[in-house]
């Protein structure tokens, strides 16, 4: 659905409209942000999640749905306290607003490893979360939205319950504590039922109620999996993707950019495009052309028929030159050391010592829906229909680019066809502008083919690590690695704010120095890497490639040790964080772990914290004539409450297959400065054939709430080439893995 502003007296969402509303939810900070909800004079819009009218009740979930169910999990933490069915309800993501902040974005940026927290430290986190009203964060990322949501969502729901009381207490003329609700309905003394929405009305005049919350022993919803709200409309086609979007008069468009990245064009030629029947204009923008004509196909052909001349790269021009830039980093002093115990520069007596060089390529976001948006500029202002994980930067960078105040743009959140970090990013967002831009009055779909928008990512870095370590009488005694990559962070920081990012670099070292092992001599250092290539924030960011280095690195330990690696980690740590060892014995045991495998089957086991979940996962392999395939895997996370079992599972599963992708077939490579990954076929992805069997386990014990969408990934890769070297006896430590070994296809 195409979502609209809550306008003075209507709330359109495509052709429908919700009138006569009222909004309510206890929103709790120090300066209340601007409710979005804006309702006619004579009702009343008290917070931003909730809405009911004579239509019914429609809740507020303005997290970006990618797949990862967040709609309906949102959905469910409202309607625990509300009192209302699920099926009752409409669910809509809501135009962008300071109001939708992301209160969890903050927190994890905090120092620390982040599973030692105190009480102290976590509440200090929840604490400096409304800061991101203020910053404009109204986002999804970083696996944030239920730790995000929890408590906000169940507070909404639960004003609005006890405000919609208090008004039909009064309607009745009993106390409020004599009412109960049901269902959407309130139950008077006698037994009678008024349906919420013929109360909205007398509500409007009412301040919120502040209400407790609900003991979890009368959960009806939260902690129990529920149908996915998404689910009818992705199943019958008739979900509202961008790449969907339909408007009276519509025009359609596509774009062609410097293939070297970050540069613009001298010179283009569009004679031969312009004489293509339904060709109507081809417009300059900056880095390259944009061509608007009467259908999509067209529009990639006709830009693909321009002559242009292109500037050079403002990075070296070879994958090899790139990574040797990248290496030039470990000769300057680290960015940050946020792991430094003991002492790694005097050896250990009596300890045998190992190193290793590691190596992990620039990746693609590769989301099923290249990236599109719609755009139409009148004089009414500006309306653009996208996938975005960033509304209210959406509008803001809209509004720069068409020369509008913020609040002359509107943005509709579609469903977003994959996300992965992606569409965090504002370049497609801009391109729609300035396309709507040159044909004034005319909504234009701007659809990127498959090809530019491989070839024009803001890529995951490529990174490269160097450690050493020692064992002793079978246990870690040290371990120094340092990590060299390019900062998505310092990127997007210029990017967004046009000021360049500093300080020491979390995200650059996250799942390298902030892993759960009792090491006593452990020191972990980042570099930051001066390469001009376009990064940004790929699923699990900088976990992904930390992941493999540092679980690939400990596998290589225990074998030197002598030592099962699956009990060579349990054994660091539980004496680090019984959280994380949990993991580990539920995966041994779901896998029926031995360590030891038959002749054609190898098994690789890694656990990796991220997002404040642990996850270990065992991967099994096979050898079939040759040709190795991924048979079975094995999944054990624990991010404390899991609002809904099912949607955590999905997410384990999609993350780790995401990753397994990656590590068997991922890679952006460069020559003459130009991407040479085009399409699919160049950056493929496992296959239904391909894929293994899993089962995946989910936990309870950890104390404070993690993530789901991205923990699944970091262990993926290491797990996978750990296997690989059980069956093999070879140690890959650069990927993709289809590089070392027959991977089946």
């Amino acid at each position: 659905m195409g979502i609209g502003k809550i306008l003075r007296r209507t709330f359109l969402i495509g052709s429908a409209a919700i009138v006569g509303g009222v909004a309510f939810g206890a929103y709790r900070v120090t300066r209340a942000a601007p409710n979005p909800l804006d309702p006619s004079e004579g009702q009343a819009a008290l917070n931003p999640f909730v809405l009911i009218d004579q239509n019914g009740v429609t809740l507020f979930a303005p997290r970006a749905e990618m797949g990862q169910g967040v709609k309906t999990s949102w959905a469910a933490l409202i309607a625990e306290e509300l009192d209302v069915e699920l099926e009752q309800v409409n669910v809509l993501h809501g135009p962008a607003a300071a109001a939708y902040y992301n209160s969890a974005f903050l927190s994890d940026g905090l120092p620390g490893k982040g599973y030692d927290k105190s009480d102290f430290q976590h509440n200090l986190g929840e604490a400096l979360g409304v800061i991101g009203k203020s910053l404009s964060l109204h986002g999804t990322g970083g696996s944030t939205s239920m730790k995000d949501g929890f408590i906000r969502m169940r507070e909404a729901g639960a004003s609005a319950r006890e405000t919609i009381k208090q008004a039909a207490a009064e309607q009745l003329g009993v106390d409020r504590s004599q009412l109960k609700t049901e269902a959407g309905q309130v139950i008077a003394p006698d037994g009678t039922a008024i349906p919420y929405a013929e109360l909205a009305e007398a509500t409007a005049g009412f301040e919120p109620v502040e209400a407790e919350l609900r003991d979890p022993a009368e959960w009806r919803y939260l902690g129990r999996s529920q149908p996915r709200v998404d689910m009818v409309g992705k199943s019958t086609g008739t979900a509202e993707f961008a790449i969907d979007v339909r408007l009276p008069g519509m025009k359609f468009a596509t774009v062609r950019r410097n293939p070297k990245l970050g540069s613009g064009m001298k010179a283009f030629d569009d004679r031969d495009a312009k004489s293509m029947p339904g060709v109507e204009k081809i417009i300059d923008i900056g880095d390259g052309i944009a061509v608007i004509g009467t259908n999509t196909w067209l529009v990639i052909q006709a830009a693909e028929a321009v002559e242009i001349e292109w500037e050079d790269a403002p990075y070296p021009p070879t994958t090899d030159a790139i990574f040797d830039q990248i290496a030039k980093a470990f000769d300057g002093s680290p960015n940050s050391t946020m792991r430094d115990d003991g002492d790694v520069d005097t050896p250990v007596e009596g300890a045998t010592e190992i190193t290793a060089d590691y190596t992990a390529p620039y990746l693609a976001h590769s989301t099923m829906e290249p990236m599109t948006a719609a755009a139409q500029l009148d004089g009414n202002g500006l309306q653009v229909w996208t996938g975005t994980q960033m509304p209210l930067f959406a509008q803001m960078r809209a509004a720069s680019v068409a020369g509008l105040e913020s609040e002359q743009v509107e943005i509709n959140t579609t469903y977003l066809g994959g996300g992965f970090g992606r569409r965090l990013e504002l370049d497609f967002v801009e391109v729609a502008v300035k396309v709507a831009m040159a044909v004034p009055g005319t909504p234009v779909l701007t659809t990127w083919s498959r090809e530019e928008d491989m070839r024009h990512d803001y890529f995951r870095p490529g990174a490269m690590a160097r450690l050493r370590g020692a064992v002793k009488d079978g246990k870690a005694v040290l371990i120094d690695g340092h990590v060299a990559a390019q900062s998505p962070v310092q990127q997007a920081m210029e990017r967004i704010t046009g000021i360049a990012g500093g300080g020491p670099d979390k995200i650059l070292v996250e799942g390298f120095f902030n892993q759960p092992y009792a090491v006593p001599n452990y020191r972990m250092s980042g570099y930051v890497a001066d390469v001009q290539v376009p990064v940004g924030f790929w699923r699990s960011v900088g976990n992904s490639y930390n992941g493999f280095f540092h679980e690939t690195f400990m596998d290589e330990l225990a074998h030197a040790a002598g030592r099962d690696p699956l009990e060579f980690r349990l054994e660091h740590a539980r004496n680090e964080w019984d959280v994380a060892a949990r993991c580990l014995e539920k995966v041994r045991d779901m896998s029926g772990w031995t360590g030891k495998t038959p002749d054609g089957v190898g098994r690789g086991v890694a656990m990796t914290y991220s997002f404040g979940t642990p996850v270990a996962q065992v991967i099994e392999v096979v050898d079939e004539d040759g040709t190795i395939r991924i048979n079975k895997a094995w999944i054990a996370c624990d991010m404390g409450l899991a609002i809904d079992p099912h949607v955590v599972k999905a997410q384990m599963f999609g993350g780790m297959m995401y990753g397994l992708s990656a590590a068997c077939f991922g890679e952006i490579t460069f020559d003459e400065g130009e991407v040479e990954q085009w399409n699919f076929p160049d950056y493929d992805a496992l296959r239904m054939h391909s894929a293994p069997e899993v089962e995946v386990e989910v936990l309870e014990t950890n104390r404070f709430m993690g993530g789901a969408g991205e923990p699944g990934t970091p262990p993926s890769m290491p797990a996978l080439g750990n296997a690989l070297f059980d069956l093999t006896g070879t140690r890959a430590r650069s990927l993709p893995l289809s590089h070392t070994f027959d991977l089946l296809i």
